[in-house]
Protein backbone atom coordinates (compact mmCIF):
# COMPACT_ATOMS: atom_id res chain seq x y z
CA UNK A 1 0.00 0.00 0.00
CA UNK A 2 1.47 3.25 -1.48
CA UNK A 3 1.87 6.69 0.94
CA UNK A 4 -1.06 8.12 -0.42
CA UNK A 5 -3.67 5.55 0.10
CA UNK A 6 -2.69 5.17 3.92
CA UNK A 7 -2.90 8.79 3.61
CA UNK A 8 -6.56 8.28 2.29
CA UNK A 9 -7.24 5.99 4.68
CA UNK A 10 -6.03 7.79 7.36
CA UNK A 11 -8.49 10.83 6.43
CA UNK A 12 -11.33 8.31 6.66
CA UNK A 13 -10.63 7.28 9.79
CA UNK A 14 -10.35 10.57 10.95
CA UNK A 15 -13.95 11.71 9.42
CA UNK A 16 -15.93 8.23 9.43
CA UNK A 17 -15.05 6.77 12.65
CA UNK A 18 -12.97 10.18 14.82
CA UNK A 19 -15.63 12.47 13.92
CA UNK A 20 -18.31 10.08 12.50
CA UNK A 21 -19.60 13.08 10.46
CA UNK A 22 -23.20 12.78 9.59
CA UNK A 23 -25.09 14.12 6.97
CA UNK A 24 -25.55 18.26 7.09
CA UNK A 25 -23.36 18.64 10.24
CA UNK A 26 -21.29 21.84 10.08
CA UNK A 27 -17.44 20.61 10.15
CA UNK A 28 -14.45 22.62 12.06
CA UNK A 29 -10.59 21.80 11.17
CA UNK A 30 -8.21 23.25 13.44
CA UNK A 31 -4.67 23.00 12.43
CA UNK A 32 -1.52 24.80 11.96
CA UNK A 33 -1.07 26.15 8.12
CA UNK A 34 1.97 23.73 7.66
CA UNK A 35 -1.08 20.65 7.27
CA UNK A 36 -3.18 22.34 4.54
CA UNK A 37 -3.16 19.77 2.52
CA UNK A 38 -4.09 17.06 4.69
CA UNK A 39 -6.79 19.21 6.39
CA UNK A 40 -7.96 19.63 2.56
CA UNK A 41 -8.11 15.88 2.12
CA UNK A 42 -9.94 15.37 5.23
CA UNK A 43 -12.56 17.97 4.21
CA UNK A 44 -12.85 16.51 0.74
CA UNK A 45 -13.87 13.41 2.81
CA UNK A 46 -16.24 14.95 5.09
CA UNK A 47 -18.02 16.61 2.17
CA UNK A 48 -18.28 13.31 0.38
CA UNK A 49 -20.13 12.32 3.77
CA UNK A 50 -22.50 15.26 3.28
CA UNK A 51 -21.25 17.69 5.54
CA UNK A 52 -23.14 20.69 5.56
CA UNK A 53 -19.86 23.09 5.71
CA UNK A 54 -16.78 22.75 6.55
CA UNK A 55 -14.13 25.23 7.71
CA UNK A 56 -10.22 25.37 8.34
CA UNK A 57 -8.51 27.50 10.14
CA UNK A 58 -5.30 27.79 10.29
CA UNK A 59 -2.69 28.65 12.75
CA UNK A 60 0.85 30.24 12.64
CA UNK A 61 2.90 29.18 15.62
CA UNK A 62 5.52 31.98 14.80
CA UNK A 63 2.77 34.38 15.45
CA UNK A 64 1.45 33.58 18.28
CA UNK A 65 5.38 33.74 19.56
CA UNK A 66 5.56 37.18 18.39
CA UNK A 67 2.68 37.90 20.43
CA UNK A 68 4.21 36.12 23.48
CA UNK A 69 7.54 38.32 23.10
CA UNK A 70 5.87 42.23 22.00
CA UNK A 71 2.95 41.96 23.38
CA UNK A 72 1.93 44.26 26.83
CA UNK A 73 1.38 42.10 30.08
CA UNK A 74 -2.77 43.36 29.72
CA UNK A 75 -2.87 42.81 25.63
CA UNK A 76 -1.85 38.74 26.40
CA UNK A 77 -4.99 38.82 28.10
CA UNK A 78 -7.05 39.74 25.24
CA UNK A 79 -9.45 37.22 23.13
CA UNK A 80 -12.07 38.24 20.49
CA UNK A 81 -15.36 38.02 20.85
CA UNK A 82 -15.83 36.21 17.48
CA UNK A 83 -13.57 33.27 18.97
CA UNK A 84 -15.98 32.65 22.10
CA UNK A 85 -18.97 32.80 19.39
CA UNK A 86 -17.77 30.70 16.89
CA UNK A 87 -17.48 27.97 19.89
CA UNK A 88 -20.64 28.57 21.21
CA UNK A 89 -21.74 28.22 17.64
CA UNK A 90 -20.16 24.63 17.26
CA UNK A 91 -21.99 23.53 20.27
CA UNK A 92 -25.55 24.80 19.61
CA UNK A 93 -25.21 23.52 16.31
CA UNK A 94 -24.05 20.28 17.51
CA UNK A 95 -20.99 20.39 15.06
CA UNK A 96 -18.06 18.12 14.65
CA UNK A 97 -14.90 19.66 15.99
CA UNK A 98 -10.83 18.05 14.54
CA UNK A 99 -7.90 19.44 16.50
CA UNK A 100 -4.63 18.27 13.82
CA UNK A 101 -2.01 18.56 15.62
CA UNK A 102 1.79 17.90 14.91
CA UNK A 103 4.08 21.42 15.36
CA UNK A 104 5.73 22.46 12.41
CA UNK A 105 8.72 23.31 15.24
CA UNK A 106 8.05 21.79 18.51
CA UNK A 107 10.62 24.55 19.99
CA UNK A 108 9.21 27.22 19.07
CA UNK A 109 7.75 28.44 22.49
CA UNK A 110 10.03 26.59 24.59
CA UNK A 111 12.45 29.30 25.54
CA UNK A 112 9.06 32.00 26.00
CA UNK A 113 8.25 33.34 29.85
CA UNK A 114 5.96 30.88 31.26
CA UNK A 115 3.79 33.23 32.77
CA UNK A 116 2.78 35.04 29.68
CA UNK A 117 2.56 32.06 27.71
CA UNK A 118 0.31 30.50 30.59
CA UNK A 119 -1.56 33.63 30.56
CA UNK A 120 -2.83 33.74 26.91
CA UNK A 121 -3.52 29.79 27.62
CA UNK A 122 -6.07 30.81 30.58
CA UNK A 123 -7.38 33.60 28.85
CA UNK A 124 -8.20 31.33 25.67
CA UNK A 125 -10.05 28.79 27.60
CA UNK A 126 -11.63 31.10 29.58
CA UNK A 127 -13.06 32.35 26.51
CA UNK A 128 -14.18 29.32 25.08
CA UNK A 129 -15.32 27.55 28.78
CA UNK A 130 -18.34 27.17 27.47
CA UNK A 131 -17.10 24.66 24.32
CA UNK A 132 -15.17 22.55 27.05
CA UNK A 133 -18.18 22.21 29.35
CA UNK A 134 -20.79 21.86 26.90
CA UNK A 135 -19.41 20.15 23.93
CA UNK A 136 -16.73 18.15 25.30
CA UNK A 137 -17.48 17.94 28.94
CA UNK A 138 -20.96 16.51 27.74
CA UNK A 139 -20.26 15.24 24.49
CA UNK A 140 -22.80 17.83 22.43
CA UNK A 141 -19.51 18.22 19.55
CA UNK A 142 -18.25 14.88 17.65
CA UNK A 143 -14.55 15.99 18.85
CA UNK A 144 -11.30 14.18 17.97
CA UNK A 145 -7.61 14.70 18.23
CA UNK A 146 -5.49 13.58 15.51
CA UNK A 147 -1.91 14.04 14.11
CA UNK A 148 0.10 14.72 10.86
CA UNK A 149 4.24 14.10 10.58
CA UNK A 150 6.56 16.95 10.16
CA UNK A 151 10.15 17.47 10.08
CA UNK A 152 11.00 18.78 12.98
CA UNK A 153 8.85 16.86 15.10
CA UNK A 154 9.55 13.56 12.97
CA UNK A 155 13.30 14.44 14.04
CA UNK A 156 12.32 14.15 18.08
CA UNK A 157 11.14 10.68 17.25
CA UNK A 158 14.00 9.56 15.08
CA UNK A 159 16.90 11.74 16.06
CA UNK A 160 19.71 9.96 13.07
CA UNK A 161 17.76 10.52 10.68
CA UNK A 162 17.53 13.57 8.16
CA UNK A 163 14.40 15.92 8.56
CA UNK A 164 12.81 14.59 5.44
CA UNK A 165 13.65 10.78 6.86
CA UNK A 166 12.40 11.31 9.93
CA UNK A 167 8.98 12.50 8.75
CA UNK A 168 8.58 9.89 6.48
CA UNK A 169 9.15 7.34 9.19
CA UNK A 170 7.01 9.34 11.89
CA UNK A 171 4.16 8.94 9.15
CA UNK A 172 4.56 5.36 9.22
CA UNK A 173 4.23 4.89 12.88
CA UNK A 174 1.07 7.16 12.88
CA UNK A 175 -0.56 5.04 10.01
CA UNK A 176 0.69 1.90 11.48
CA UNK A 177 -0.53 3.09 15.49
CA UNK A 178 -4.06 4.19 13.86
CA UNK A 179 -4.38 1.12 11.57
CA UNK A 180 -4.74 3.30 8.68
CA UNK A 181 -2.43 0.68 6.81
CA UNK A 182 -4.73 -2.23 6.90
CA UNK A 183 -6.92 -3.21 4.22
CA UNK A 184 -10.10 -2.24 5.97
CA UNK A 185 -9.12 0.32 8.96
CA UNK A 186 -12.80 1.12 10.06
CA UNK A 187 -13.57 -2.49 10.71
CA UNK A 188 -10.12 -2.98 12.76
CA UNK A 189 -11.17 0.37 14.35
CA UNK A 190 -14.71 -1.53 15.18
CA UNK A 191 -12.79 -4.01 16.77
CA UNK A 192 -10.63 -2.36 18.63
CA UNK A 193 -13.27 -0.24 20.08
CA UNK A 194 -15.27 -3.54 21.11
CA UNK A 195 -12.05 -4.52 23.09
CA UNK A 196 -12.07 -1.34 24.63
CA UNK A 197 -15.67 -1.35 25.86
CA UNK A 198 -15.18 -4.75 27.11
CA UNK A 199 -12.03 -4.07 29.04
CA UNK A 200 -13.98 -0.40 30.63
CA UNK A 201 -17.28 -2.97 31.38
CA UNK A 202 -15.44 -5.20 33.16
CA UNK A 203 -13.49 -2.54 35.05
CA UNK A 204 -17.23 -1.42 36.16
CA UNK A 205 -18.54 -4.00 37.15
CA UNK A 206 -15.73 -4.73 39.85
CA UNK A 207 -17.04 -1.44 41.54
CA UNK A 208 -13.62 -0.30 42.13
CA UNK A 209 -13.64 2.37 44.75
CA UNK A 210 -8.95 2.59 44.87
CA UNK A 211 -6.29 2.19 42.00
CA UNK A 212 -2.82 2.00 43.55
CA UNK A 213 -0.13 2.41 41.54
CA UNK A 214 3.52 1.13 43.05
CA UNK A 215 7.01 0.12 41.17
CA UNK A 216 9.23 2.34 39.39
CA UNK A 217 9.70 5.09 42.28
CA UNK A 218 5.97 5.17 42.34
CA UNK A 219 3.25 4.34 45.02
CA UNK A 220 0.08 6.37 44.49
CA UNK A 221 -3.33 5.38 45.54
CA UNK A 222 -6.42 7.37 43.48
CA UNK A 223 -9.51 7.23 45.10
CA UNK A 224 -12.87 6.65 42.78
CA UNK A 225 -16.41 7.98 44.17
CA UNK A 226 -19.48 5.11 43.45
CA UNK A 227 -20.38 7.00 40.80
CA UNK A 228 -17.61 6.94 38.77
CA UNK A 229 -17.74 4.96 35.59
CA UNK A 230 -14.35 3.91 33.50
CA UNK A 231 -14.93 4.89 29.76
CA UNK A 232 -12.85 3.27 26.66
CA UNK A 233 -13.22 3.99 22.92
CA UNK A 234 -15.76 5.41 21.24
CA UNK A 235 -18.18 7.71 23.03
CA UNK A 236 -21.64 8.49 22.32
CA UNK A 237 -23.36 12.38 21.65
CA UNK A 238 -26.91 13.31 22.79
CA UNK A 239 -27.84 12.78 19.46
CA UNK A 240 -27.14 9.32 19.50
CA UNK A 241 -23.94 8.99 17.34
CA UNK A 242 -20.63 7.65 18.21
CA UNK A 243 -17.35 9.52 17.88
CA UNK A 244 -13.93 8.76 18.76
CA UNK A 245 -12.50 11.42 20.72
CA UNK A 246 -8.68 10.33 20.22
CA UNK A 247 -6.98 8.74 17.31
CA UNK A 248 -4.99 6.97 18.62
CA UNK A 249 -6.69 5.45 21.68
CA UNK A 250 -5.62 2.68 23.87
CA UNK A 251 -6.63 3.97 27.11
CA UNK A 252 -9.44 2.92 29.93
CA UNK A 253 -9.62 6.20 31.65
CA UNK A 254 -12.26 7.40 34.60
CA UNK A 255 -12.60 10.75 37.04
CA UNK A 256 -11.30 10.30 40.57
CA UNK A 257 -12.46 11.55 43.78
CA UNK A 258 -9.17 13.94 43.68
CA UNK A 259 -9.65 13.88 47.65
CA UNK A 260 -8.89 10.64 47.76
CA UNK A 261 -5.22 10.57 46.23
CA UNK A 262 -2.20 10.29 48.27
CA UNK A 263 1.52 9.08 47.99
CA UNK A 264 4.05 9.58 45.01
CA UNK A 265 4.71 9.16 41.78
CA UNK A 266 7.24 10.21 39.03
CA UNK A 267 6.52 10.60 35.66
CA UNK A 268 7.60 7.65 32.91
CA UNK A 269 7.88 9.89 29.96
CA UNK A 270 8.71 13.13 29.20
CA UNK A 271 5.09 15.77 28.05
CA UNK A 272 4.87 18.94 26.91
CA UNK A 273 3.05 22.19 28.05
CA UNK A 274 2.81 25.78 26.94
CA UNK A 275 5.37 24.29 24.64
CA UNK A 276 8.10 23.62 27.35
CA UNK A 277 9.28 19.45 27.56
CA UNK A 278 8.81 18.39 31.40
CA UNK A 279 11.33 16.32 32.11
CA UNK A 280 11.92 13.64 34.94
CA UNK A 281 8.82 15.04 36.97
CA UNK A 282 8.33 13.75 40.56
CA UNK A 283 4.86 14.76 42.34
CA UNK A 284 3.82 13.99 45.78
CA UNK A 285 -0.02 14.14 46.93
CA UNK A 286 -1.49 14.59 49.90
CA UNK A 287 -5.75 14.66 50.51
CA UNK A 288 -5.73 15.38 46.83
CA UNK A 289 -3.90 18.10 46.68
CA UNK A 290 0.51 18.56 44.85
CA UNK A 291 2.42 19.14 48.02
CA UNK A 292 5.34 19.30 46.82
CA UNK A 293 7.18 18.00 43.24
CA UNK A 294 10.70 18.19 41.00
CA UNK A 295 11.29 18.02 37.38
CA UNK A 296 15.03 17.66 35.71
CA UNK A 297 13.70 20.06 33.10
CA UNK A 298 10.68 22.82 33.20
CA UNK A 299 9.81 23.15 36.81
CA UNK A 300 9.49 26.83 36.78
CA UNK A 301 6.52 26.09 33.63
CA UNK A 302 5.16 23.37 35.52
CA UNK A 303 5.02 25.42 38.57
CA UNK A 304 3.36 28.06 36.64
CA UNK A 305 0.47 25.67 35.09
CA UNK A 306 -0.61 24.10 38.42
CA UNK A 307 -1.06 27.80 39.67
CA UNK A 308 -3.37 28.83 37.64
CA UNK A 309 -6.19 28.51 39.47
CA UNK A 310 -7.15 26.62 42.44
CA UNK A 311 -7.92 23.34 40.95
CA UNK A 312 -4.92 23.16 38.76
CA UNK A 313 -3.09 21.33 41.35
CA UNK A 314 -5.64 18.46 41.63
CA UNK A 315 -6.10 15.32 39.66
CA UNK A 316 -8.72 15.23 37.38
CA UNK A 317 -7.92 12.07 35.44
CA UNK A 318 -6.81 8.54 36.12
CA UNK A 319 -6.03 6.11 33.17
CA UNK A 320 -4.98 2.54 32.33
CA UNK A 321 -2.90 1.38 29.43
CA UNK A 322 -1.00 -1.79 29.03
CA UNK A 323 2.38 -2.15 27.34
CA UNK A 324 0.44 -4.32 25.13
CA UNK A 325 -0.95 -0.59 23.50
CA UNK A 326 1.16 -0.15 19.95
CA UNK A 327 2.38 3.00 21.29
CA UNK A 328 4.55 1.03 23.38
CA UNK A 329 5.34 -1.71 21.36
CA UNK A 330 6.73 1.26 18.84
CA UNK A 331 9.81 1.33 21.31
CA UNK A 332 9.53 5.41 20.72
CA UNK A 333 8.57 8.40 23.11
CA UNK A 334 6.93 10.79 20.66
CA UNK A 335 6.98 14.00 22.53
CA UNK A 336 3.32 14.25 21.50
CA UNK A 337 0.62 13.22 24.47
CA UNK A 338 -2.05 12.32 22.04
CA UNK A 339 0.78 9.30 21.56
CA UNK A 340 2.54 9.09 24.41
CA UNK A 341 -0.50 8.75 26.82
CA UNK A 342 -1.39 5.88 25.24
CA UNK A 343 1.63 4.53 26.04
CA UNK A 344 1.32 4.14 29.36
CA UNK A 345 -0.96 4.69 32.62
CA UNK A 346 -1.52 8.09 32.69
CA UNK A 347 -2.79 10.42 35.43
CA UNK A 348 -4.09 14.66 34.22
CA UNK A 349 -3.52 17.17 37.04
CA UNK A 350 -6.53 20.07 36.29
CA UNK A 351 -10.09 19.74 35.00
CA UNK A 352 -12.29 16.30 35.64
CA UNK A 353 -14.67 14.73 32.59
CA UNK A 354 -18.15 14.82 33.97
CA UNK A 355 -19.46 12.05 31.34
CA UNK A 356 -17.27 9.24 33.47
CA UNK A 357 -19.35 9.97 36.37
CA UNK A 358 -22.86 7.97 36.74
CA UNK A 359 -25.12 10.80 35.48
CA UNK A 360 -22.35 13.27 35.10
CA UNK A 361 -23.80 15.15 32.70
CA UNK A 362 -26.62 16.44 34.39
CA UNK A 363 -25.19 17.30 37.70
CA UNK A 364 -24.98 20.59 39.00
CA UNK A 365 -22.02 22.29 41.09
CA UNK A 366 -22.45 21.21 44.62
CA UNK A 367 -23.16 17.27 43.24
CA UNK A 368 -19.79 17.50 41.55
CA UNK A 369 -18.31 18.75 44.34
CA UNK A 370 -19.54 16.00 46.72
CA UNK A 371 -18.60 13.54 44.10
CA UNK A 372 -14.84 15.22 44.73
CA UNK A 373 -14.93 16.04 40.51
CA UNK A 374 -12.16 18.71 40.21
CA UNK A 375 -13.01 22.02 38.02
CA UNK A 376 -10.15 23.71 36.87
CA UNK A 377 -9.04 25.99 33.57
CA UNK A 378 -5.87 22.93 32.92
CA UNK A 379 -5.80 19.37 31.99
CA UNK A 380 -2.68 17.50 31.44
CA UNK A 381 -1.61 14.39 31.12
CA UNK A 382 1.34 12.62 32.41
CA UNK A 383 2.06 9.40 32.28
CA UNK A 384 3.32 7.03 35.07
CA UNK A 385 3.66 3.29 33.88
CA UNK A 386 6.26 1.18 32.09
CA UNK A 387 7.23 -2.54 32.75
CA UNK A 388 7.97 -1.83 35.96
CA UNK A 389 5.05 -0.45 37.30
CA UNK A 390 1.73 -2.53 39.14
CA UNK A 391 -1.36 -1.28 39.07
CA UNK A 392 -4.13 -2.69 41.95
CA UNK A 393 -7.72 -2.35 42.30
CA UNK A 394 -9.30 -2.07 45.81
CA UNK A 395 -13.26 -3.05 45.12
CA UNK A 396 -16.09 -1.85 47.31
CA UNK A 397 -15.98 -4.82 49.62
CA UNK A 398 -12.60 -4.25 49.85
CA UNK A 399 -11.14 -7.25 47.77
CA UNK A 400 -7.96 -6.74 45.84
CA UNK A 401 -7.95 -7.45 42.17
CA UNK A 402 -4.21 -7.16 40.36
CA UNK A 403 -5.04 -5.45 36.77
CA UNK A 404 -1.72 -4.55 35.43
CA UNK A 405 1.52 -6.22 36.52
CA UNK A 406 4.66 -5.15 34.89
CA UNK A 407 2.88 -2.89 32.69
CA UNK A 408 1.07 -6.00 31.33
CA UNK A 409 -2.96 -6.28 31.60
CA UNK A 410 -3.65 -9.78 33.89
CA UNK A 411 -7.82 -9.08 33.26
Amino acid sequence: MDFSQKLRNYAEVIVAHGLNVQKDQVVNISTEAVHRNLALLIADVAYERGAKFVNIDLSEPRLHRLRILKSSEANLEYVPEYVSQKYRDLVDTTAANLKLIGSEDPDVLSDLDPKRLNTVRLHNHMAVKYFYDEGIGKSKVHWTVAAAATPKWGQKVFPEASPEQACDLLWEEIFRICRADQSDPIAAWHEHNVRLHSRSKQLNEMQIRELHFTGGGSDLRVGLSPKAKFKGGTDVSPRNVSFEPNVPTEEVFTTPDYRLTNGKVKATRPFLINGKLIVDLELEFEDGCITSFSAKEGEDTFREYISSDEGANRLGEVALVGIDSPVYQSGKVFQEILFDENAACHIAVGSAYKFCLKGGETMNEEDLAEVGCNESTVHTDMMISSEEVDVTAKTEDGTLIPLLRAGSWVL
